[in-house]
């Protein structure tokens, strides 16, 4: 036990030596706070409103449409027939009657029904399960079954730190209930996802493609334990296969696919894009409801929610010139936390929305697949993901979303209950960052955690 200690202490001294030396960390004297996104996309704001507010420097156009997008993204859809024919065409079946109501104030979800939790299905080689599709939906309109529900059983798995200090992680059994239409495949594989804070989405899709993939290391080529790779799919607005960067597998491209699958999938409205019903042939009681048109989101108003959704900027960093904080971003490091979650690009100049281009932004993300290991695995394959591969998630917002949503449930399906479970959980090639971490003292822990709090 000494001996580890020691070892950890000087393979940390000798890390953040040579961060000084590289100034990779301002050395005492140069501290100074750094935005996470620039001025014009950092928002200086740190309330239950904090990932709430635009960019600045939209035009007035784009200022106008983020308005109006705010307003599709927030208000209930309403059953149909309706006089309010802008927004009638929920369902039948769905997870959600709004965007917000999976991203209340654009944060995080939660593990409940209704919260922002939805069950990815799908039997092998992805292809829906041939009742309830690829996706299970519990809510339904007046005049339909909802699909059923979802069961979450939930067990305790008991650990110790290094130091002796003990832990508990609530590990989750996912069961689908109370079915309305049939059984399920009995190949059926499922995935439980929780839906993301909606925080800076605009500026990771043009960062290019290539600096993503200068991370990517697909056969460990240097040896290092980490061997992120990209995900592709098509993406349904290009009409072309593309780089995955949004989903819990990467396996979205564009933000405009992952909103017009979201409207469809989750609450049930047709686009252009996916103009059919979010139910299988199979679920003959589904047929001929009343819907909202042909179309139920027109392109127009489709766009505008695209558009406030890229447009959502980043809040401020707190507590930067804290001596914990500081502390805890050298040894952050030092654990090679940053071999995934990578700390800054530099955006590229793609698009129409001008104070998103060519900004230093710092999400602590590669948006890469990694393997998490056995523990966080759904065995389902996404696109190129397999079953043990997810995206690393962006952590800057990571702090506020107890102050924005009320609580800090973490990972894709929100079984993490704090951010110290949440590394807690990770395998695979997380699994040397975590045991570094469990070898910290309490003290350092703590300056890690005040450190990823100040994101």
């Amino acid at each position: 036990m000494v001996y580890k200690s020691l070892l950890l202490m000087f393979f940390i001294a000798c890390t953040v030596m040579a961060c000084k030396k590289d100034k990779v960390f301002p050395i005492e004297g140069e501290i100074v706070p750094v935005l996470p996104a620039g001025d014009n996309c950092t928002i200086y704001d740190e309330t239950s409103y904090a990932f709430s507010y635009k960019v600045k420097g939209l035009s007035s156009d784009q200022n106008l449409n983020f308005f109006v997008g705010n307003s599709f993204f927030n208000q209930n859809w309403v059953e149909s027939p309706s006089s309010t024919t802008a927004r009638d065409g929920l369902g039948p079946i769905l997870n959600a009657a709004s965007c917000s109501s999976c991203h209340f104030r654009d944060g995080r979800g939660a593990p409940y029904s209704g919260q922002g939790l939805l069950m990815r299905l799908s039997e092998a080689g992805n292809a829906p399960d041939p009742i309830y599709g690829s996706q299970f939906q519990d809510h339904g309109i007046s005049t339909a079954l909802q699909e059923g529900d979802i069961e979450i059983i939930y067990s305790y798995l008991s650990g110790q730190m290094d130091d002796g200090t003990s832990y508990s992680l609530r590990s989750p059994n996912y069961n689908l209930v109370n079915l309305n239409y049939g059984g399920v495949s009995p190949a059926l594989m499922m995935s439980p996802r929780v839906g993301g804070q909606m925080i800076g989405l605009g500026l990771l899709e043009i960062i290019s493609e290539s600096d993503i993939l200068a991370h990517a290391d697909e056969f460990d080529s240097d040896g290092d334990g980490i061997s992120g790779r990209a995900n592709y799919a098509f993406d349904v607005y290009n009409n072309t296969i593309m780089l995955g960067r949004f989903g819990w597998k990467a396996n979205t491209p564009t933000l405009a696919t992952q909103v017009a699958a979201a409207f469809n999938g989750d609450v049930g409205i047709k686009s252009s894009y996916f103009p059919n019903e979010n139910h299988t042939s199979a679920q003959s009681l589904l047929n001929g409801l009343p819907d909202g048109g042909v179309i139920e989101i027109e392109d127009e108003d489709l766009e505008k929610v695209i558009l406030y959704c890229r447009t959502l900027g980043v809040p401020i960093r707190r507590n930067q010139l804290d001596e914990n904080v500081i502390a805890g971003e050298r040894l952050f490091n030092a654990i090679s936390c940053t071999k995934c979650h990578v700390d800054s690009y530099t955006t590229g100049i793609t698009g129409s929305i001008q104070p998103l281009k060519n900004v230093l932004i710092r999400p602590y993300t590669d948006l890469l697949l990694h393997d998490m290991g056995n523990d966080l695995a759904d065995n389902r394959p996404d696109q190129l993901a397999n079953g043990k591969e997810w995206r690393t998630p962006p952590l800057w917002g990571l702090g506020l979303i107890e102050t924005v949503n009320g609580h800090t449930y973490l990972l894709h399906d929100g079984r993490a209950e704090s951010i110290e479970e949440a590394i807690l959980w990770h395998g695979g090639e997380g699994a040397s960052s975590r045991d570094l971490y469990k070898m910290l003292t309490q003290d350092e822990r703590r300056q890690v955690l005040d450190f990823l709090n100040s994101l």
